[in-house]
């Protein structure tokens, strides 16, 4: 029984792993065309920032749920 409780927790481990590939892809989209956007039009830059910081914190979320449900299923 213990054996399956420590496959479990690895498929759980590496179920998250793969899980926070997508937000990590997202958070680099944000912050390039973050940088993209300031760098054609450098006096837009302010308020592109809160659109940065809105899509880092919604990417972001997503990581977390991804480690919160790895930590509840594995449970």
């Amino acid at each position: 029984m213990t054996v399956l409780a420590e496959v479990v927790g690895s498929v759980n481990t590496i179920g998250y792993g793969l899980a926070a590939i997508g937000p990590g892809i997202g958070v680099a989209l944000v912050f390039a065309a973050y940088i993209q956007s300031s760098a054609r039009q450098p006096e837009s830059a302010g308020y592109n920032r809160t659109w940065l910081i809105l899509g880092f914190a919604l990417v972001e979320a997503l990581a977390l749920f991804g480690l919160v449900l790895a930590f509840a299923i594995g449970g």
